[in-house]
């Protein structure tokens, strides 16, 4: 029995007394919010993209545009004054979502000022839930505030794997507090 859970301990990766992890646990552990960052990444680089090039959301009025979507969702928000923010001008508000998912996005993706850009994710998912996706019933229907949740362990974990705040680190780490040289 003793030596069953000194095996399954050693072969699945237990922690032991340093807590680093070895075996397939603990690298599993170490990868856990690398899947999270990617589609968090992706998904809001093609949403700012996505955005930025369709002239139709980037306009005051119409069909399809962000001061239209404004207009509707001004009475069921649970802040209309940020609806009303945003309608004193729909289009320079439209870019400044754009380029502000575009900015996320990619912050994510290269792990660059990770957490700074997850919390940048995480304001924008908090505004969205609050405006457009408030009268969604039930609330978990609406996708704004999962996307909000998400974003929750990026702004505490930062992005310690596979990321430029990593590469930053270690090079740190060798050359002490001498960034370049």
């Amino acid at each position: 029995m003793v030596h069953a859970n000194r095996t399954v301990g050693a072969d699945l990766g237990g922690t032991g007394a340093g807590g680093s992890g070895t075996g397939v646990r603990g690298m599993l552990a170490r990868h856990a919010l690398l899947p999270l960052r990617l589609f968090l990444g992706v998904t809001f680089v093609y949403a700012g993209l996505d955005k930025l090039t369709d002239s139709g959301f980037l306009a005051a009025r119409g069909s399809g545009s962000l001061g239209g979507m404004l207009n509707q969702v001004h009475d069921t928000a649970a802040l209309p004054v940020l609806v009303e923010l945003a309608q004193k001008s729909p289009v320079g508000f439209g870019y400044a979502i754009a380029v502000g998912e575009l900015a996320v996005g990619l912050g994510t993706l290269l792990g660059l000022l990770g957490r700074l850009a997850a919390f940048g994710g995480a304001l924008i998912s908090l505004t969205l839930w609050l405006t457009v996706s408030w009268p969604t019933t039930p609330y978990y229907y609406g996708n704004d505030l999962v996307y909000l949740m998400a974003w929750i362990p990026l702004v505490m974990a930062g992005a310690p794997k596979f990321s430029l705040d990593a590469a930053l680190r270690n090079r740190r780490n060798r050359h002490g507090a001498q960034l370049f040289g």
